[in-house]
C-alpha cells in the first residue's frame, strides 16, 4: 500500500508541476501580447491566434469611456483585454489579463 500511496503522491506532484508551467507560458504570452500591442487604433481592435503547442489567445480593446468633463478625445484610451486558453486533458483553461493603453491614429 505504501508504495502505491508514494507512486500516487509522485504522479500528482508532477501533474501539478506541468499544470502550473502552462500556466506561467500562458501568463507570459499574455504580458508579451499587452506589451506588443501597447498602442492600439483609437477605433479599437479585435485579434486572435494560436501558438504551436495549442495555446490559443484573443486580444479586445475597445475605447475606454469617460465621465463628462473628462477632456480626453473619444478613442484616446482603449481597455485592453487578452485571454489565453488551453485544453488540459478533458479540462479547458484559461487565463485573462486587463489594463489600459493609449489608442493610436498612427497605429492603424
Amino acid at each position: 500500500f505504501s508504495l502505491g500511496a508514494l507512486y500516487q503522491a509522485a504522479g500528482g506532484a508532477t501533474r501539478i508541476v506541468q499544470v502550473d508551467e502552462q500556466r506561467s507560458y500562458a501568463v507570459e504570452l499574455a504580458r508579451s501580447l499587452l506589451a506588443a500591442n501597447a498602442a492600439v487604433p483609437g477605433t479599437g481592435l479585435d485579434k486572435t491566434g494560436e501558438t504551436g503547442g495549442g495555446f490559443a489567445w484573443r486580444l479586445v480593446a475597445a475605447p475606454e469611456r469617460f465621465p463628462e468633463g473628462i477632456d480626453l478625445e473619444a478613442g484616446a484610451l482603449q481597455r485592453v483585454n487578452v485571454t489565453v486558453s488551453w485544453v488540459d486533458g478533458p479540462r479547458k483553461r484559461n487565463v485573462s489579463l486587463d489594463s489600459v493603453v493609449a489608442g493610436s491614429v498612427a497605429a492603424e
